[in-house]
C-alpha cells in the first residue's frame, strides 16, 4: 500500500460508493482526509468510522450545484489542516436511461453543474494553494461512460468525456508547478448511485461489477509519490465489464 502520512486530501461525493472507499482507504493509508457530499449523517459515519480505526477526518456536508458552497469546501479543508495536497473530484450525479428528446432541461443542467462545472471550480479553489506549496495531486473520476456514447446517457456521458478533457488541459497548465492531474475511469461498480440509477441488486445481478475498493487501490498510487511519472493521464479501469470481454 503506498503511504500518504502526513498528506491531507479532500475526496467529494464520499458518503457512499467510490468516494466513500476511497476516503477510507486514503485514511488507513495515513492521509487526514475532508469529506464532502450533501448527506450530513452518512459523513458523520464515515468520519466516525475513520476516527475509530485512528485516522484523522472532517466531514463537510456541502452541495456542489452552489458556488459558494464550493468556495467553502476549500477554505474549510485548509483552515483544519492547514494545506491541500490531494483532490478527488468523485462526486457525480447518475441518471436514469431517458433520450435526450425526453430529457428535462433542469436536470440536465444540473447534471452539468455537478459532474463537470463543480469540479472546474473547485480545482480552480484548491490551485493557489498547490501552486504555492510547489506541490499537488488532483484525481478526477471520469468514467468508462467517458470513452463513449450511449442511448439513453447523454448528459452523463457527456460530462465524463468532458472530465478527460479538463484533466488534459489542466494537466499541462500545472505540472510546472509540481501538480499531477489525472483521470480514472471506471467500469461498471456496485455502487449505491448504479443500484439506483438502474434498478439493479448490484453485483447479485452481474457478478461482473467490481468493488468500490479496486477504484480506492488504483486512487490510493495516484496520490502517491510513487505516480510521479504520471500526469495528464486517463487510465480505464473497465475490470470484468471491460468490453474485451464482451
Amino acid at each position: 500500500m503506498a503511504e500518504l502520512t502526513g498528506k491531507v486530501a479532500l475526496i467529494t461525493g464520499a458518503s457512499r460508493g467510490i468516494g466513500r472507499a476511497i476516503a477510507l482507504a486514503y485514511a488507513g493509508a495515513g492521509a487526514s482526509v475532508a469529506v464532502t457530499a450533501r448527506t450530513a449523517e452518512q459523513l458523520d459515519a464515515l468520519v466516525a468510522e475513520i476516527e475509530g480505526f485512528g485516522g484523522t477526518a472532517l466531514a463537510i456536508p456541502a452541495d456542489l450545484a452552489l458556488e459558494t458552497d464550493i468556495q467553502r469546501i476549500a477554505e474549510t479543508t485548509v483552515q483544519r489542516f492547514g494545506r491541500l495536497d490531494i483532490l478527488v473530484n468523485n462526486a457525480a450525479i447518475i441518471h436514469p436511461r431517458i433520450d435526450l428528446v425526453d430529457f428535462d432541461p433542469a436536470l440536465w443542467r444540473q447534471v452539468l453543474d455537478v459532474n463537470l462545472t463543480a469540479v472546474a471550480l473547485l480545482t480552480k479553489a484548491v490551485l493557489p494553494g498547490m501552486i504555492a506549496q510547489g506541490s499537488g495531486k488532483i484525481i478526477n473520476i471520469s468514467s468508462i461512460g467517458g470513452r463513449k456514447g450511449a442511448r439513453g446517457r447523454s448528459a452523463y456521458r457527456v460530462t465524463k468525456a468532458a472530465l478527460i478533457s479538463l484533466t488534459e488541459s489542466v494537466a499541462a497548465e500545472v505540472k510546472r508547478h509540481g501538480i499531477d492531474v489525472n483521470c480514472i475511469c471506471p467500469g461498471g461498480v456496485d455502487t449505491e448511485g448504479y443500484r439506483e440509477a438502474f434498478h439493479s441488486r448490484g453485483r447479485a445481478d452481474n457478478p461482473r461489477l467490481m468493488e468500490s475498493a479496486e477504484i480506492a487501490n488504483l486512487a490510493i498510487f495516484l496520490a502517491s509519490d510513487a505516480s510521479s511519472a504520471i500526469t495528464g493521464a486517463a487510465i480505464d479501469a473497465f475490470g470484468g465489464t471491460n468490453p474485451l470481454f464482451v
